[in-house]
């Protein structure tokens, strides 16, 4: 009442607003805000995970962990891999919008498809590579720094040939950021729905089990722990860049000057 008593007697402070009146711009509008809340949620997960409950369970007594972690993590992985997946799947269609217009542009429409076709080709063929190189190890193999090598090699070839293949003269900086941004994304949402949560149900009912029963945990816990140790801080870091390119794609435009 005082809302409407305040805007009637003062016209000048009446809000001006008003939606669009575009499908496209709703939509768009729409996967934006969807995936920035999902995405949140995901990576705020992520960094839970590898800031502050890894070091925390490495200090906590055995007897304890095991008692805490079947009550834990069955909720937060949910959390986690739901998020992942609708994040992504949202963020593909923002970028099919965004090949689609490029498309247009070049008077082409069936680029569309071949653009998300090598998009999707690329960033496969790159897991294949990751993911050998987050599996335990022994010698040399298993350094923190030939990982890093390794990693950094797959992630920076993966990134050229993509922008090599999609890349043109009418091609926007958003198409080229996502092509990179999002392909890092997928790549850590393979991780969690491949590996991650893969380890986790089998470490989730063993430590059941050992807590229920009073039996240990079998010999293969601790590769399995490794495996996910190693491949959740490889999603970790490839979060950074993966960051920046999904920023950049509306408003660092260092990869084409196309203006849209």
């Amino acid at each position: 009442m005082i809302f409407y008593l305040l805007t009637f007697s003062f016209p000048e402070w009446r809000p001006h607003f008003a939606f669009l009146d575009t499908a496209h711009a709703n939509e768009m509008m729409a996967l934006r805000w969807l995936h920035l809340i999902f995405g949140i949620i995901w990576i705020g997960l992520l960094y839970f995970f590898n800031l502050v409950l890894t070091p925390a369970m490495k200090k906590c007594d055995p007897q304890l962990r095991i008692k805490i972690y079947p009550q834990l993590m069955p909720g937060a992985m949910g959390w986690f891999r739901s998020s992942a997946l609708v994040t992504v799947l949202v963020g593909m269609r923002y970028f099919s919008i965004h090949l689609a217009a490029d498309a247009k542009l070049a008077g082409d429409p069936s680029l569309t498809g071949k653009w998300f076709a090598w998009w999707l080709l690329v960033w496969l063929a790159a897991y294949v590579f990751l993911y050998a190189l987050q599996l335990p190890a022994k010698g040399i193999l298993d350094r923190a720094w030939v990982r890093m090598m390794g990693i950094s090699v797959v992630v920076v070839a993966a990134s050229w040939l993509v922008l090599a293949l999609n890349g043109g003269p009418n091609v926007s900086n958003a198409h080229l950021a996502i092509s990179v941004g999002g392909g890092l994304g997928f790549i850590m949402l393979l991780n969690t729905w491949g590996v991650i949560w893969r380890v986790q149900k089998r470490l989730i009912a063993w430590a059941r089990t050992s807590g229920e029963q009073g039996v240990p945990m079998p010999p293969e816990a601790e590769r399995l722990m490794r495996w996910n140790y190693l491949t959740a801080r490889t999603s970790f870091w490839l979060s950074f860049p993966m960051l920046f390119f999904m920023g950049a794609a509306g408003h660092y435009p260092f990869l084409s000057t196309m203006a849209r």
